[in-house]
């Protein structure tokens, strides 16, 4: 592979990170309500799962899942529900306490880790990248593993960036509306999000 393809995946891979998917969105709930650390894990969640679709597409799998529409749809419905359910919990959710030493919620770390993943299995935009593009920025003149286990590395890197920057920003944000005494805000904000998410993956399509 050479290095002008490798970086522009590299580019390729940072715009789509920076996009508000709901990866993105979940990351940024979750920083909202639970703080940086808490989304650190539903980022693992997250990564985890882009290293699934980066196994199955490396063996062929993905372009089978691309092709069967019912398997498609059930995915992603399954995780729009999921999306939905749990920002629905968050707008209905207790106002907590006005301390902010106290406002942030802390949530199992299995809980938002299975978060991470759920989204990311569920979310058609990983589906489609993994699945058709990715297969694009192989070189014929190198081994397909190799190159996999690169562009794997280089996505992965720059994914957890994207993401850490976002679960920082949202703690930040939170602290400040704690600050200001509107500590309920956060909670709905923060399902508010993860309701956009859910919708959003139910209005994506198949290429």
């Amino acid at each position: 592979m050479s290095a002008r393809l490798l970086l522009v995946f590299a580019v390729t891979e940072f715009l789509l990170c920076l996009t508000p998917d709901p990866a993105v969105l979940l990351v940024v709930s979750q920083g909202l309500r639970s703080g940086f650390k808490s989304s650190q894990k539903g980022i693992l969640g997250i990564l985890v799962g882009n290293a699934i679709y980066f196994i199955l597409s490396a063996l062929g799998l993905g372009a089978l899942l691309m092709s069967s529409a019912t398997l498609f749809q059930a995915i992603k419905w399954t995780g729009a529900a999921y999306l939905v359910f749990i920002g629905l919990r968050m707008l209905l959710a207790k106002e907590r306490p006005a301390n902010p030493d106290l406002s942030i919620e802390a949530k199992p770390s299995i809980r938002l880790f299975s978060e991470g993943l759920v989204t990311q299995l569920s979310n058609p935009k990983a589906i489609v990248f993994f699945s058709a593009l990715l297969p694009q920025f192989l070189s014929p003149d190198g081994g397909v593993v190799e190159q996999f286990a690169m562009l794997g590395i280089v996505s992965l890197g720059i994914e957890v960036c994207v993401l850490l920057t976002y679960g920082w920003a949202a703690e930040r944000g939170s602290r400040l509306m704690l600050k200001g005494r509107f500590s309920i805000l956060t909670d709905r904000i923060a399902g508010g999000f993860l309701i956009g998410a859910g919708l959003g993956l139910a209005a994506m399509r198949r290429l």
